[in-house]
């Protein structure tokens, strides 16, 4: 809900989701989603310019597409299993138009400041193939949003439905 509430938001929808992708103005945005979005992935299919791609058999920090080719970027938990995801994000930024939107959520450990998990044990969490999970390279913290403007974006927005759990970040080219 807070990644709808967040892409709401940014393109000044006040109904449904479901009404959203039946308008117009959406129809017309180009979107990559990266990973399925949850709940929203059948709302998007709906999109004629909607391209799913999945994490890792695409490398998020080194998209297959052409500068700004995209109007709206959208992902949900995959930031944090990257190596780089300031890398992973400005390839998003790479990807988007002037004025486009990147909405993401990632897991926040409340009352902490992001690190990274170098030199700890393992940690995982995801359904992998191997069924071990995806690891986990960066635990997110209050400090999120930095990574946003590290990787160049202009802009960062925060969404919350219920905080301090459910929030989307929103970074604007």
């Amino acid at each position: 809900m807070a990644l709808a509430s967040a892409i709401h938001r940014v393109h000044g929808w006040t109904g449904t989701f479901a009404d959203f992708v039946r308008s117009e103005s959406a129809r017309a945005l180009a979107v990559l989603e990266i990973n399925e979005a949850g709940g929203l992935a059948t709302f998007l299919d709906a999109l004629p310019s909607r391209r799913r791609v999945e994490y890792p058999e695409v490398d998020m920090q080194a998209l297959p597409f052409p500068d700004q080719a995209f109007d709206l970027v959208v992902h949900s938990d995959t930031l944090e299993h990257l190596a780089d995801p300031e890398a992973g994000l400005r390839e998003c930024r790479r990807v988007l138009r002037p004025g486009g939107a990147c909405a993401f959520t990632v897991p926040i450990v409340v009352g902490r400041l992001t690190r990274s998990r170098a030199g700890r044990p393992p940690s995982y969490h995801g359904t992998a193939p191997d069924g071990e999970g995806y690891l986990v390279h960066t635990e997110f913290g209050a400090d999120a949003w930095r990574i946003v403007f590290a990787a160049g974006f202009a802009e960062c927005r925060m969404v919350a439905i219920d905080p301090p759990t459910a929030h989307a970040l929103v970074a604007i080219r």
